[in-house]
């Protein structure tokens, strides 16, 4: 017995560098803050990517998160945990190798991920 095979239409899954750069752009489209997209890979295996970003008030930061997993979805990835999307102060949305932040500016200098990840090289995620 043979598995059935993909409809044509549905999207394969984005490689981790790839879908890191598409959360932050869709994050960008959105009027996101402070995009960093950091790479993790060479100091942890607790995952590939962060992608970090701020919105401007709690409906922002859930409608941020909201945007970029709708997206994802239709782009074939699927959130594998997200938290926090509801209060919106900050929002997590874990594909596994990537992982998407979406802070409250408050929250975001608060708990300061690209500092203590400060090793971490930063990968260019604009077009162009």
């Amino acid at each position: 017995m043979t598995a059935p095979s993909r409809p044509r239409s549905q999207k394969l899954d984005l490689a981790p560098d790839a879908l890191a750069k598409r959360a932050a752009q869709l994050l960008d489209e959105m009027k996101a803050t402070d995009i960093q997209v950091l790479h993790l890979k060479p100091l942890t295996d607790m995952t590939d990517y962060f992608v970090i970003a701020s919105g401007t008030s709690d409906t922002h930061v859930r409608s941020l998160a909201d945007h970029v997993e709708r997206k994802l979805r239709e782009d074939g990835s699927r959130v594998t945990h997200a938290e926090g999307v509801e209060q919106g102060r900050w929002a997590l949305l874990d594909y596994t190798d990537v992982v998407v932040h979406v802070f409250h500016p408050t929250l975001r200098g608060f708990y300061q991920l690209e500092r203590l990840w400060g090793d971490a090289p930063p990968v260019e995620w604009q077009q162009g």
